[in-house]
This record gives C-alpha cells, structure tokens and sequence, in this order.
C-alpha cells in the first residue's frame, strides 16, 4: 500500500518539510509519484523516519545518520562498524557532559556570590560576564 507524504509525517510524527529535507539531504531515497505528481512512499518510510529521528535523539548527526542508514546490513561486519561509531558518540557525549559540569559549576559559584551580596553591590554575575568580554577590535 502507497502512503502520502502527509501519512507518513503523521505516522512518524514528524513535519512534512522534514520529510522533504531528508530526501534532499540523501537520508531518504525520492518515492516514486503517481501520474498525478504525488509522492508515494512505500510502509517502511516509516520505520526509516522513526530510525532517523530516534538517532538524532541519541545525538548522531544527520551525517553519522547516513553513514548507519548505509551500513543497515544484517550481517556481522556492519555491527562492528556501528559499534565503533557508537563507542565515539558516547566519548563525544561524555566530553560534553564533562563541559556542562565545569559550566554548572561556574555558574554555582556566580548564584552564590549573588546570594551573598550586600543590597548596594554591583551585580557579581554581570560583573564575571563583562570581565570575560572579547577586547574591543
């Protein structure tokens, strides 16, 4: 059974235009049209869309995402493959979560010498954000 462009965006929740940007992007191959001009898109559109948007929810990139759509095989070597792109984007995301902590830290650190300050002080934080200004050019 053929299903719309708008089937398939409901189905996978997700907005027409995304649909669109993904064939334009490669993550999804031109359906075939009707006589009519109309986009026809086979049922496993679906589980594609579901699979792309499921990895961006991890954190893969629209790139990574291609390069998994491209090794989807079922067969032991693509498994390798994917392991280790997975082993690098969980890297990636404990280097990020390593950034944040030092950030929330920081700005701990700013809230508490905001809660300590006396009515007539200049604001700590803003004073912390100005000094770390870039020089004038």
């Amino acid at each position: 059974m053929a299903l719309t462009i708008g089937q398939v965006a409901s189905a996978a929740a997700v907005n027409i235009q995304t649909i669109r940007y993904y064939e334009r992007r490669g993550l999804f191959t031109a359906p075939r049209r009707s006589p009519a001009g109309y986009r026809q898109y086979a049922e496993d559109a679906v589980n594609r869309l579901r699979f792309i948007k499921h990895a961006q929810e991890l954190g893969f990139s629209l790139k990574e995402i291609q390069q998994l759509l491209a090794l989807q095989v079922r067969h032991g070597a693509a498994c390798d493959a994917v392991e280790r792109k997975t082993r690098q984007k969980i890297g990636l995301v404990e280097r990020k979560i390593r950034d944040l902590e030092r950030i929330r830290h920081t700005l701990e650190q700013l809230a508490a010498a905001c809660a300590s300050r006396r009515p007539t002080d200049e604001c700590p934080i803003l004073e912390a954000l100005e000094d770390h200004a870039p020089p004038d050019r």
